[in-house]
């Protein structure tokens, strides 16, 4: 065949072109097709010579490559930056060949080092970012990864999902047979200044999680050793793990947003009045108690905004009313159970919270006494938790305190004791199983019981003075001197000192302090509460010492000082304020006045010794003297000095007649006065709010509150409980009553105690040496530890809401389910529901009319059903049967 070209034929060329993609090229093959009479044009000679390349990386053949790069002809059309249709380099193709045959990894890696030493770029990435060194932490040996790092691989360098190579390598845990390369590029990282790579970051923080979780573990083990804890008060490990989280974060408390939501429905519950008693059985009656849970106050403070906002303030009074109603139902039921009543002072205190910050609703809950209300119900719970504290501690009060001895009985010989009798008389006998009987006001009291419904004892607020008048009751007792019968303890069970009963002690008190700072009870009442256990503590001191006459030497007070000085140094250790402290004084002197009443000979000795004890009373050193236990050749007092203690001991008598009268006649005229005052009101129509006298003069609550602990620059050890009145008989009033302070500003009722000694307190729990000297980090001086936590309470999981959204079928609305918190797991696993069902929120609903009653300052006279007054004495002193 020919081709037509200008009239003429031209004929074919038939010759081949040649190959420029040969399958197995060689040395000896491409210098022919590179010559100038070979026919190819320069591009056609770059393609030919790239292809060579490309093949050469990756079946490492080193002499093919050898001649690409140092022919002098081959060399011109070598392009060391090309890169496969994969976007990679001329490198990593010869890295990636690593593996696939073994016996070739040593040309392999000669290959690559040819290829770096004619200039080859080690920095080039492919399209995922990944460099030649990522490669080869992969899959080359550590020769040549160290190779790369020593020619100017970075071993920072990242992917484009930031992974170096060492994250390539390791992952979560080392790959098998890589650990080697792992090691090398820690150490050149480390070389650099690096501290840990994001996986590696990872990982540690995984295994301080674990590590962590199981000392969480350890210390509520220990807890419930010591306490009866329900291993489901601690809740699941992945809700443990979101607190431990937030722990060591503090919330901004400056976002008045947070405070008082907007006004629509998400900020809402609703709810209609035929259905709060399912609704109570179910958040409150129902509802399983866990740790730093605060799903309830939540759900109450959003029905509490739906009734005032949307509906009026009558339905704000039945909500409120009928949940501290069932409230204290469930604890008034539960008063053995601690857990219980934490769970609920800590709630119902985050509830007071909520109401108090919202400024859309304050103002009615004030008008309607819900404040007033809802201390009540924090006063009742705190309460309960003094009196289990006190019923332990009394089983352990007379072995850890008063007969703990280190000094053997049998040293000591007393006056009308024969010593031939002594062997038969200091015989041990086991320790009784019931505690000794507790003192109360000169009376013997049986073993407490579970305790009544008590009345509370004063709430006041730093600004507000009590609001129910003082009964004659705490006075009767003035009058006469308390007849005290002699304790019917033998000399057996009193010298038979348990060893580790001052262990137990000090170990339910750290028990105790650790399950209250771990679930989030507030600092300020954590704080009231040991100040009114150690004052409690000091007047059982204080009372069984004076009482038991073989307790009234001085070898005893030594040891009760001793023993006395191992709980103080536990207030120090548990970093609460020095203040606390202080309730001690009296048995402080108490026990000075044994050590020393026996060396005084001299008047002028007996007089200086009296004016230096402010916090013991005649009354109490003559009876001291009285049944003083003298040892063998012990002095004794001269005749002056007791007759100096008996006119003191009768001018006291009566000065202590005359105060009686005064203050009866006080509190007579006070009665009246009120009584009058109603009297008017009635009259008049007019209400009014009478000015109810406080006992503490405005001086002396601030003095006593608790605002100065939440400042950050106020140093803690100044701070100082408030005192109970003077004693003007024999024996301390144990049973009175400190009052409980809440802080003025209600956004700190959301704080919580700083957790950073928590592990110290546990090492102290977990040691076998859970002695008083332990040593101890926490400083007795600075500004309290606490955490603001605005935030945290207010999160609401949906979990609640769909809860109480389901709590009964469309279809029965208005019926009651009996549905049972324990039993609603099951259901929601056999019915599983998306995000959004049951959840419809309409935003744009416009607000109702108002039908709300106008509020005046009047008080409401509706009842509180069947729910037990708290009213009446607000400071006599509660009475555990």
């Amino acid at each position: 065949m020919a081709e037509l070209h200008h009239g003429t034929l031209r004929p074919l060329d038939l010759i081949p072109e040649p190959e420029l993609h040969p399958l197995y090229p060689s040395p000896n093959q491409i210098p022919p097709l590179l010559s100038t009479n070979s026919g190819l044009n320069p591009s056609q000679k770059a393609e030919l010579v790239s292809h060579c390349l490309s093949r050469a990386c990756l079946f490492s053949d080193l002499s093919l490559l050898q001649y690409l790069l140092c022919d002098k002809q081959a060399r011109s059309y070598v392009d060391l930056d090309s890169r496969d249709d994969d976007g990679l380099g001329v490198l990593s193709q010869t890295i990636q060949g690593f593996g696939a045959e073994s016996e070739r990894d040593v040309e392999r890696e000669e290959c690559v080092r040819l290829l770096i030493a004619q200039g080859a770029d080690v920095h080039s990435s492919d399209q995922a970012g990944w460099t030649p060194l990522h490669h080869a932490a992969l899959l080359a040996p550590p020769t040549l990864v160290s190779h790369l790092m020593t020619h100017g691989c970075s071993p920072f360098s990242v992917t484009q999902r930031q992974l170096t190579p060492l994250d390539i390598v390791t992952a979560h845990t080392p790959l098998p047979g890589r650990e080697d390369i792992a090691i090398l590029l820690e150490e050149a990282m480390r070389s650099e200044g690096w501290t840990g790579g994001r996986m590696e970051q990872r990982r540690r923080a995984l295994d301080e999680r674990i590590k962590r979780r199981e000392r969480r573990k350890g210390i509520h083990q220990n807890i419930s050793k010591i306490i009866e804890v329900p291993p489901q008060w601690w809740g699941d490990d992945e809700t443990e793990m979101s607190f431990d989280e937030s722990d060591s974060e503090e919330d901004d408390d400056s976002n008045d947003e947070i405070y008082t939501p907007s006004l629509d429905f998400t900020s809402m519950l609703a709810w209609s009045p035929q259905d709060l008693h399912d609704i109570f059985e179910a958040i409150i009656t129902n509802f399983r108690a866990t740790a730093r849970n605060t799903e309830p106050a939540n759900a109450l403070y959003l029905m509490a905004r739906f009734a005032y906002l949307m509906c009026d303030s009558t339905w704000l009074e039945d909500l409120i009313l009928g949940a501290t109603d069932v409230i204290e139902e469930k604890f008034f039921n539960n008063s053995e159970d601690v857990t219980c009543l934490i769970f609920w002072l800590h709630n119902v205190v985050i509830w007071l919270h909520l109401m108090q910050c919202d400024n859309s609703i304050n103002d009615a809950c004030e008008m309607l006494g819900s404040f007033e209300l809802l201390e009540q119900v924090i006063n009742s719970v705190f309460v309960f938790i003094i009196r289990f504290a006190e019923r332990k501690i009394d089983q352990l009060l007379d072995a850890a305190l008063l007969e703990n001895s280190l000094i053997p009985a049998d040293t000591v010989q007393f006056e009308s004791e024969w010593s031939f009798l002594r062997p038969f008389g200091t015989k041990k006998k086991a320790p009784n199983s019931t505690p000794n009987a507790s003192i109360r006001n000169g009376v013997s009291s049986p073993p407490p019981l579970p305790p009544p419904r008590p009345p509370s004892p004063s709430v006041q607020l730093i600004n507000g003075p009590p609001t129910t008048p003082k009964t004659l009751s705490s006075l009767r007792h003035t009058f006469s001197r308390a007849k005290v019968p002699a304790t019917p303890t033998s000399t057996d069970n009193l010298e038979s000192s348990a060893p580790n009963g001052l262990r137990e002690l000090l170990a339910f008190l750290t028990a105790l302090h650790v399950l209250l700072t771990l679930s989030d009870i507030n600092p300020a009442l954590t704080t009231q509460f040991w100040s009114q256990v150690m004052y409690w503590t000091s007047s059982e001191m204080f009372n069984r010492i004076l009482t038991r006459k073989k307790i009234l030497c001085r070898s005893r007070a030594t040891q009760i000082g001793m023993n006395l000085s191992a709980l103080e140094d536990w207030i120090d250790a548990m970093d609460l304020p020095c203040g606390i402290k202080a309730h001690f004084s009296p048995v402080k002197d108490l026990i000075t006045w044994l050590q020393r009443l026996s060396s005084i000979s001299d008047f002028s000795d007996l007089v200086a010794t009296i004016q230096v004890m402010r916090n013991v009373n005649p009354l109490q050193m003559r009876r001291a003297v009285r049944d003083y236990k003298y040892e063998v050749s012990e002095g004794r007092m001269d005749d002056e000095c007791i007759q100096y203690l008996t006119q003191l001991q009768k001018d006291w008598e009566r000065h202590r007649v005359k105060m009686g009268v005064e203050a009866l006649r006080k509190e007579i005229g006070e009665r009246e006065r009120e009584h009058d005052f109603d009297d008017s009101s009635v009259i008049s129509g007019n209400p009014g709010n009478p000015k109810t006298p406080s006992v503490f003069t405005e001086n002396t609550a601030n003095r006593h509150g608790i605002d100065p602990l939440f400042n950050r620059s106020f140093d803690k050890s100044t701070w100082e409980p408030p005192r109970a009145p003077q004693v003007l008989g024999e024996l301390l009033d144990s049973r009175h009553m400190l009052p409980l302070f809440l802080p003025s500003d209600p956004r700190r009722l959301s704080a919580t105690s700083d957790k950073t000694h928590v592990a110290e307190y546990a090492k102290r729990l977990a040691s076998s040496r859970l002695d008083a000297h332990s040593t101890s980090h926490a400083s007795t001086q600075g500004p309290m530890g606490w955490k603001c936590r605005s935030c945290k309470v207010r999160n609401v999981s949906i979990q609640t809401l769909r809860w109480i959204d389901r709590l009964k079928p469309p279809s029965s609305w208005g019926r009651s389910t009996g549905l049972h918190h324990a039993h609603y797991g099951d259901d929601e696993l056999s019915s599983p529901i998306s995000e959004t069902e049951g959840l419809h929120i309409d935003t744009n609903v416009p607000r109702a009319t108002s039908q709300s009653t106008p509020l005046t300052r009047k008080p409401s006279a509706r009842s509180r059903g069947h729910r037990l007054s708290l009213g009446g004495d607000q400071l006599s002193p509660l009475l555990a049967s």
